[in-house]
């Protein structure tokens, strides 16, 4: 029978800090430019012209039709061999994550901007607004809040999809996890720390996207 012994990774407890700390202020940072990627890809698969429409539609499913660990690869080892740029791992990370992101919270957006009745949008184009006034006062403001609980949803996704970048030794949570497990020789006990992290971080944004999913439906 296997013993538990969790009193030894106190001592570990700055680590376990440093690499929480680290995914977050990852996961934040992928989350904005994802969402900013997103958006310049959503709106272009609206576009009237097919060269933007072309463009989006293959960076959309080049980054969500092949797997986040092996364009983590290619970004930190490939990339820099074909241009002669040095990346460092954070870096590779971040631009991998991002874009992949990206992909999806293109697809959302474009999903909540069609989810607006077409009538509206003629409407407010008989009125005499630019399609653009059309797509900033009227479609948007309401599409926003239709897209809010899946992108979070694609926003924990990111959360837990950082992981990945323990690969490329980016000091995230799960990096000093494996740094722990090798120093104590307790694999056990510190991926079970390390995943009680990652629940007690996520349970609660997990809560939050399920009440503004509630509320979008109720109506309050």
């Amino acid at each position: 029978m296997y013993t538990f012994n969790f009193e030894m990774l106190w001592g570990y407890r700055w680590l376990f800090l440093n690499g929480t700390l680290v995914t977050i202020g990852l996961t934040a940072a992928v989350v904005v430019l994802g969402l900013l990627l997103g958006l310049v890809g959503g709106l272009a698969q609206l576009s009237r012209f097919a060269v933007l429409r072309w463009i989006s539609w293959a960076y959309i499913e080049l980054f969500r039709c092949t797997p986040l660990l092996v364009q983590l690869l290619w970004f930190y080892y490939a990339l820099p061999m074909l241009t002669g740029i040095q990346i460092d791992a954070v870096t590779a990370s971040v631009l991998t994550l991002s874009l992949y992101g990206g992909s999806f919270y293109a697809e959302v957006i474009r999903g909540g901007v069609v989810s607006i009745e077409a009538g509206q949008s003629e409407a407010g184009l008989a009125l005499g607004m630019t399609p653009a006034k059309v797509m900033r006062r009227i479609v948007l403001p309401q599409a926003v809040k239709r897209m809010i609980p899946p992108l979070m949803n694609q926003s924990i996704i990111q959360f837990k999809n950082t992981s990945l970048v323990s690969v490329v030794a980016v000091p995230d949570l799960l990096y000093q996890g494996q740094v722990a497990a090798t120093d104590t020789f307790r694999p056990l006990e510190v991926y079970t720390i390390v995943a009680l992290i990652y629940f007690v971080v996520l349970v609660p944004l997990t809560a939050i996207v399920k009440r503004g999913e509630k509320q979008l439906q109720t109506g309050h």
